[in-house]
């Protein structure tokens, strides 16, 4: 079994209140979040573009995966995770995620959209998202 922690302290309230986001590996420090942060637009982070680096990232480690198993090489990708956020009469709620990747690959055009169709479907990330997550594959 493999864990990974990801940390947030908070303080205040919702419009006023100030946080800091973490990793435990320290690869994210006390990134600064908070109401503007997250629905305007100041400087920081927040929640939604972190599931689209994770989604973006663990995407694109997927495709690597199934494009070596496919013994295919030459393999450069650029990817990005659209995250939407729409609000109804319970709340918010996270309902999109928008995959745009740009893939080199020593293959046929077909063959790498299928692989990167699979990859979509089965990346962790992609699979914990209870959201439509869709994809642009653009195949160079």
């Amino acid at each position: 079994m493999i864990k990974r922690t990801g940390s947030a302290h908070w303080n205040g309230g919702l419009k006023d209140g100030t946080g800091k986001v973490s990793t435990k590996s320290g690869a994210l420090k006390e990134l600064p979040y908070g109401f503007n942060t997250r629905f305007g637009d100041t400087p920081g982070t927040n929640p939604e573009e972190l599931i689209g680096a994770a989604h973006a990232a663990c995407f694109s480690m997927a495709l690597a995966n199934l494009l070596g198993e496919a013994g295919i090489g030459g393999v450069v990708i650029d990817t990005s995770s659209e995250i939407t956020m729409d609000q109804d009469a319970q709340g918010f709620s996270i309902t999109k995620a928008h995959l745009i990747t740009r893939i080199k690959a020593d293959a046929d055009e077909a063959q790498v959209r299928e692989i990167a169709a699979k990859a979509k479907a089965g990346c962790p990330v992609s699979r914990v998202l209870n959201a439509e997550i869709t994809m642009d594959a653009t195949v160079v």
